[in-house]
Formats: C-alpha cells, sequence, structure tokens
C-alpha cells in the first residue's frame, strides 16, 4: 500500500511528539532524581547518627547552663520564682545562669535602667545555688541584615559593647554571655569585639561565653545560603573555631533546624556535636543548645525538636567524638518557655544514670 506524503510526515509528527513527550518525562525524572537522591541520602545519613547506644561516660560534667529571661533583673521576679528555680535546677550538673540583662541599644550602648533588680539576683542566687554563676546575657539584632541595628564592623559601636561589658561586671555579673545574631560567617568585626572584650573579662577573672549559630552541615553551605536569603543560618567550621578561640564557652543554637522528624533533629544535633568538637579547643567550654519551647513552624518542628531528641543527639556525638573530653556541657533555652517534660527531659536524660 503507498502512503501519501502528507500522511507520512503526519505519521512522523507523530512519533516526534510521542518522542518528545518521553524525553520530557524523562527529564523531569531525572531532575526529581537529582533533587530527591541527594535530601534522601541526607536523611539516611542523619538518622543512621541517631542510631545507637551512648556510652556510659556521656553524662553531665557539671558544665551546664540555662538562658534566664529579663524578668529576672527587672522585678518581675522574685523569692517564690527563685525557690521554683532553685528546686528545678538541684541535682542537674548547671554551673552558669546566662540572664537576659538587656538588649543592647543599636549603638552598642546600655542603660543601667535594664536592669535595676540585678544585685538583688546576684545574692539570691549566691545565698541559694552556692557554686553557679550568673553570667550577663547581652545582644541584639546586628547589620547588615538589619541595617538600623547594631553595627559590629563599625569601631564606635564596638567600643560602646566593650563598655557595657564593663558596667555588668562592675555591677556583680561573674561573666558575659553574648548573642547576637544573625552574626555571618566570616565577619571580621565580631572576631574585633571577642579580641577586645576578652581583654576585659580576663582581666577581672570572668568567662566570656557566646551563643554560636550552627556549623555548615555540608562544606560552603552558608555561602549559597546567605547568597540566595541574604540570612546568615551557619557559620563555616573554620570560623566557628576562630570564635571559639577566643573565649572560655562556646554554646550552639543547635534547634530551629527544620528537621520535621524527631529522628532526624537528633541525628543532626549529633553530627552538629560532632563538627563542633572537631572546632572547639580542649580547654573551652562547648555547650550544645536543648530547644525548651514549642513552635509549629517549618523552621521548628515542635515534634520533631525536642528536649529528649537533642539530649540523645549530644551524647551520641560526644561518645562517638568527645574522647573523654570533660569541658561539654548542654544549655537549656529557656527558663520562660521550658516545661515540665523538658525540664524532665534534660534532667533524666543527662544528670540522672
Amino acid at each position: 500500500m503507498r502512503i501519501s506524503a502528507a500522511r507520512f510526515r503526519g505519521f512522523l509528527a507523530g512519533v516526534w511528539q510521542r518522542r518528545r513527550w518521553r524525553r520530557s518525562i524523562l527529564a523531569a525524572l531525572c531532575v526529581l532524581a537529582l533533587l530527591v537522591l541527594p535530601v534522601a541520602a541526607a536523611g539516611v545519613a542523619l538518622r543512621l547518627q541517631y542510631a545507637g547506644a551512648p556510652s556510659a561516660d556521656a553524662w553531665t560534667r557539671g558544665r551546664d547552663a540555662v538562658w534566664l529571661g529579663h524578668a529576672w533583673v527587672d522585678g518581675r521576679k522574685g523569692e517564690p520564682e527563685l525557690t521554683a528555680l532553685t528546686r528545678q535546677l538541684a541535682g542537674t550538673g548547671v554551673r552558669d545562669l546566662y540572664v537576659h540583662t538587656g538588649p543592647l541599644e543599636s549603638d552598642g550602648s546600655l542603660s543601667p535602667a535594664r536592669y535595676p533588680k540585678a544585685a538583688w539576683l546576684l545574692a539570691a542566687v549566691h545565698r541559694e545555688l552556692p557554686g553557679v554563676r550568673v553570667q550577663a546575657w547581652l545582644g541584639n539584632v546586628v547589620a547588615p541584615e538589619h541595617p538600623e541595628a547594631l553595627h559590629l564592623e563599625d569601631p564606635a559601636s564596638r567600643e560602646r559593647v566593650v563598655t557595657a561589658t564593663r558596667q555588668v561586671l562592675a555591677a556583680g555579673f561573674e561573666g558575659v554571655h553574648f548573642d547576637m545574631e544573625p552574626i555571618r560567617s566570616d565577619s571580621a568585626g565580631f572576631l574585633t569585639l571577642l579580641d577586645r572584650t576578652h581583654a576585659v573579662t580576663a582581666a577581672a577573672g570572668a568567662p566570656l561565653s557566646v551563643a554560636a549559630p550552627q556549623i555548615d552541615p555540608l562544606p560552603g553551605l552558608h555561602v549559597v545560603t546567605t547568597g540566595l536569603t541574604d540570612h546568615g543560618k551557619w557559620w563555616s567550621q573554620a570560623y566557628f573555631g576562630q570564635v571559639a578561640r577566643r573565649v572560655e564557652q562556646i554554646a550552639v543554637m543547635s534547634y530551629d533546624t527544620s528537621m520535621q522528624l524527631e529522628s532526624l533533629y537528633g541525628g543532626y544535633v549529633a553530627q552538629q556535636t560532632k563538627l563542633a568538637l572537631e572546632a572547639t579547643p580542649p580547654g573551652v567550654d562547648l555547650l550544645m543548645g536543648l530547644p525548651g519551647y514549642w513552635d509549629d513552624t517549618f523552621s521548628h518542628r515542635g515534634s520533631a525538636e525536642t528536649v529528649a531528641a537533642a539530649v540523645r543527639g549530644a551524647r551520641l556525638g560526644l561518645s562517638r567524638h568527645g574522647g573523654g573530653r570533660r569541658t561539654f556541657g548542654l544549655a537549656l533555652y529557656a527558663d520562660f518557655s521550658a516545661s515540665a517534660q523538658d525540664w524532665s527531659s534534660f534532667r533524666d536524660g543527662w544528670t540522672s544514670r
């Protein structure tokens, strides 16, 4: 049978359309695989990080901490609340209280009106919790992500922060804890600030402590995410180490991770513990933060980011990579948001043998 030229061209066009459709599907599947497979592989890796049992030695070293809210120094809390806090801390390894002493002003200064009841708190803690140190928690949001906030690249602003450091030490605080966010990886201004303030705290015999972002789970990830979102989510491991070498304590804010399952979150904390241990000098206290608060967003799934999972993840990381390290602890965030279950998970998982 003879086929007309027109019908033959139609036949070829149909074959081409079907082949193009199949190629499009194949290309889409390939792209999907390229996106899904790395995510799936990462999920499996984190789940494996959470497997197994912590070592018998992975328990509190008596170097733990709790972040306390501003109500402790502005008069809203008093003796009844201190009695309750004393009961909460009894039998734990908490040595440091990071007490929110005020947001620094955008120029780096600190008004004494921010902490009118500091003297009462210091005296009461010394009376009821001997051996526990009270550190002034100072911080603010910072530029360039917040242009109207604190500019750490500005020498005058840094000097006002140094003055604020002297100010809280003169008020009786036994250490200074910086929580400035978001400090971008490789910020030279922050390192300079730490050098300047450490000279002040060291002269006073007081520890300098910082709250630190998480470390790149993949090398260079902070470069990509900062470029795409203009938000400094992670630090490079090298920069984390530069900061750790300038302080006595570094506390990793190991929460708000976007992990949607408890096992993945626990594995992520184990991984972060490993990375932080590798970068922190042996003589510096490394603390892993615990999420003692509830939220239900994409960045913080409350059912996944539990204190129990964070404690277990940190213990696993310490067991595998700590090598018997004693300068290690956990830090609970925070007294004003932690539930009874959070406190129980902290105590049972970390301080009860």
